[in-house]
């Protein structure tokens, strides 16, 4: 009876080690691309994103649900490295140190690059361009950006709209969102606003009372781009490998189409590596 008793100690002792080494098989597991690299992110099998909820069609949140073209796109992107997106909404202006300082594993906010941003965090391949656009009030006179000077201009801190007002001498108000800035436009308290020229027409047709308006626009030099914290390369790579691979089947053209419908693409834009077939949106 001696020698079954400890027979079963030893069995239940081998079940637990046996157990336990496999659940922490499953863990690391699920903390690695589909090709099984460890991408060092913050909690197993979990993308964690940083993200907006006020800017659509970039980023914003409708019926509960993060959405927009940058958030679909990375969840597509997600599915590729097998990796559960989690959605976090934060402001702009903080949105890029906390990528960095790992409260996030990715920033997804229509991030333009810029080489003061390259500082702070590292980016992916860059997914889309942009517009910089002028929103003002149809009664206000102001046609184009060369009218600016002089007047009350409001932009979204921390922004590339930011650094082109400063640039320019505008002496801009700068407020925490989307949503401030068109409230100031729309209530007169701000002459303009200059905005990415997207979120800045369809928050201006959608909230803008039929007095705001996007009134010009022009053409960013540089991509947009996911942010990742610059110590982490692995999930950076395995990010843009895996974009190459929804600009190859389609999703990057169709997401296009679904939330910038009648959009050109610049000639001279190639989305990702450029080094993959895609098909160019319908203009």
């Amino acid at each position: 009876m001696r020698a079954f008793g400890a027979f079963r100690r030893v069995v239940a002792v081998v079940g637990a080690i046996t157990l336990a080494s496999a659940m922490v098989a499953c863990g690391s597991n699920q903390d690695k691309s589909a090709g099984g690299e460890d991408l060092g992110l913050m909690s197993a099998g979990t993308l964690r994103i940083g993200t907006l909820t006020d800017a659509p069609p970039n980023v914003y949140v409708k019926d509960g649900k993060f959405t927009g073209f940058d958030n679909d796109l990375i969840t597509a992107v997600a599915a590729k490295l097998n990796l559960k997106p989690e959605f976090v909404g934060t402001d702009f202006s903080a949105l890029l140190s906390q990528v960095n300082g790992g409260q996030f594993d990715l920033g997804s906010s229509s991030i333009t690059v810029t080489e003061a941003r390259k500082k702070t965090v590292a980016f992916s391949n860059g997914y889309d361009f942009g517009y910089l656009g002028l929103n003002t009030t149809k009664s206000s006179g102001i046609t184009s950006f060369d009218q600016l000077t002089g007047k009350r201009v409001v932009v979204v801190q921390g922004t590339v709209q930011d650094d082109y007002a400063t640039q320019k001498n505008l002496n801009p108000v700068r407020v925490p969102n989307y949503n401030a800035a068109l409230g100031q436009v729309k209530a007169g308290t701000a002459d303009a606003w200059v905005s990415p020229a997207e979120i800045g027409e369809k928050m201006a047709k959608e909230q803008g009372g039929g007095t705001v308006i996007l009134a010009a626009k022009e053409l960013s030099d540089a991509p947009m781009a996911f942010a990742v914290a610059k110590s982490n390369d692995k999930l950076r790579e395995a990010v843009n490998k895996a974009l190459d691979e929804v600009i190859a089947d389609g999703t990057w053209t169709k997401l296009v189409e679904q939330y910038y419908p009648g959009r050109a693409v610049p000639a001279n834009f190639k989305p990702g590596s450029g080094s993959v077939k895609f098909t160019a949106p319908k203009a």
